[in-house]
């Protein structure tokens, strides 16, 4: 691995224990208006405050969001969208280049693929020329794999999970976010079959805070490396709180009731 990769990988993955918290926020896109997502700078700045490694956006956002007078973080750019005013919002198309990612002063950058879509072939080979330019730049790759078409039975269960992260790992991902198989003896086959950062994405929104924290203690008991969740977080009426609680989880080896304490404190 090239040192500009490190140095940038050290930005989104703990360098003592190679976990990490990333809060993605590229929600505007997809669906619009979204709560907890109207005011970027106090969202970024409270997950910032929080102990989040990193975040995670369209390249626009930056502008309006990052690295102002909060504490700092890492940020991942985001490579690829749709909207949900399509009826082919499964099939994503990239809209910023690595480039532009750097040119923003990104630390990373990340694809979304939903393996299982009528376009699958065309998000494979933007993952690959991404992954590619990558490697070319020594710029860390973070994919978003899903098992999401008229095909997939269980996007949740085992095999369906394990085959994307085997993917994002196997077309040159740095690391790859995948759904939570919902128990760790299942995930333990997820992270099993990747030689790179297993993280897992967030889900539907939880209305339980101690789901979230025991669905995140289940992924690292099983191997995961952290997570990547967005609304469960941002949209969380104590986030700072919620964020110190995760970190906890993550870095810290604490137990699910010890991270819950933290959070309603």
């Amino acid at each position: 691995m090239y040192l500009g990769k490190k140095v940038r990988l050290e930005r989104i993955l703990n360098r003592t224990d190679g976990r990490t918290i990333i809060v993605p926020m590229d929600h505007g896109v997809t669906m619009g208006l979204v709560d907890g997502l109207m005011d970027m700078r106090a969202t970024v700045n409270d997950m910032a405050t929080g102990g989040a490694d990193a975040v995670l956006m369209h390249k626009g956002l930056v502008r309006c969001s990052h690295r102002n007078a909060g504490k700092d973080v890492g940020l991942i750019l985001h490579l690829s969208a749709s909207t949900a005013l399509t009826p082919n919002g499964n099939t994503k198309t990239l809209v910023c280049t690595v480039e532009e990612a750097l040119r923003h002063g990104a630390d990373g950058v990340s694809v979304h693929v939903n393996l299982g879509d009528p376009d699958e072939r065309l998000m494979l080979a933007d993952l690959g020329r991404v992954a590619a330019t990558c490697d070319d730049w020594g710029v860390p790759l973070l994919a978003m794999m899903y098992a999401r078409g008229p095909e997939v039975k269980d996007s949740y269960s085992r095999n369906a999970v394990a085959h994307c992260a085997r993917v994002g790992m196997e077309l040159g991902a740095d690391i790859v976010k995948v759904s939570y198989t919902g128990d760790p003896e299942s995930f333990a086959d997820v992270t099993a079959c990747c030689c790179i950062p297993v993280v897992i994405a967030g889900g539907p929104r939880m209305d339980s805070t101690r789901d979230i924290l025991e669905m995140v203690h289940g992924s690292l008991l099983a191997g995961g490396a952290g997570i990547s969740i967005g609304r469960n977080v941002f949209q969380h009426p104590r986030r700072v709180n919620l964020v110190r609680g995760l970190r906890a989880l993550v870095h810290e080896n604490a137990t699910v009731d010890e991270a819950l304490a933290l959070v309603t404190s």
